[in-house]
């Protein structure tokens, strides 16, 4: 975890409310996960979309950043927008909401005790308002995080075909399985080295095929050597 970085569970299901102070870790690159967050900084309510890379934060005017992550495939339904069309994307709530609904979210931040808890409260009232996440979508991330299927027996199993498959995954998580099965390996991969597993067996344990391939596929998602991320 950065310094300057905290977390909690929140008190919505399956998510994480965070405070991120960027001028102490700014360079601190922020790698795919598979999650959407909801950010309050700069006076203003952004949207962090799916990444299938890592994301560098600049020094800017902000010096706190509050977010809500919410668990892979969760967001698009609160914020009512297909998550591959916000992928890569940083864009500003009130581009995606109507006046209407963004002054409502700006209402519960602002009468809230803390920006987090102002977060919650936005997700809580789009929760009340919107469908339930297909139970389907949690079930691909937990069959996929778990590395023990492919993508065809995936499909197979919940009675999708693989175009179908392919067309759910991008609306809920911004990308296709297979896009999702390398980050939720690198996610896996990543935790066990934190935790000090040996590279090589992190390696095995975690489904590549030896250390070079999971040092390549690390560099090529987070964008710098494994050892370089480890030692941030």
């Amino acid at each position: 975890m950065p310094l300057g970085y905290r977390e909690r569970p929140s008190r919505i299901p399956g998510a994480t409310v965070w405070v991120r102070d960027i001028t102490v870790d700014a360079t601190a690159p922020v790698l795919p996960d598979g999650c959407m967050d909801l950010l309050w900084m700069n006076g203003r309510l952004t949207v962090a979309g799916p990444d299938t890379r890592a994301y560098h934060p600049t020094i800017g005017p902000a010096t706190r950043i509050a977010g809500i992550r919410f668990a892979p495939g969760a967001a698009p339904a609160l914020l009512g927008v297909p998550a591959n069309e916000l992928c890569d994307g940083r864009p500003d709530l009130s581009d995606l909401w109507t006046p209407a609904q963004s002054r409502r979210a700006l209402a519960l931040l602002e009468s809230a005790s803390s920006s987090t808890a102002g977060l919650e409260a936005i997700a809580e009232w789009r929760a009340a308002d919107t469908i339930p996440v297909d139970p389907i979508v949690p079930r691909i991330v937990t069959e996929l995080r778990s590395g023990a299927t492919t993508i065809a027996d995936l499909a197979a199993d919940l009675g999708l075909g693989p175009r179908r498959l392919h067309r759910l995954s991008l609306a809920a998580f911004g990308y296709g399985p297979k896009t999702l099965t390398r980050i939720l390996r690198m996610q896996r991969a990543l935790a066990l080295a934190r935790a000090g597993t040996p590279l090589a067996e992190t390696a095995f344990r975690t489904g590549y095929s030896d250390q070079s391939h999971l040092s390549r596929e690390i560099r090529d998602l987070a964008g710098m050597p494994l050892t370089e991320l480890l030692a941030r």
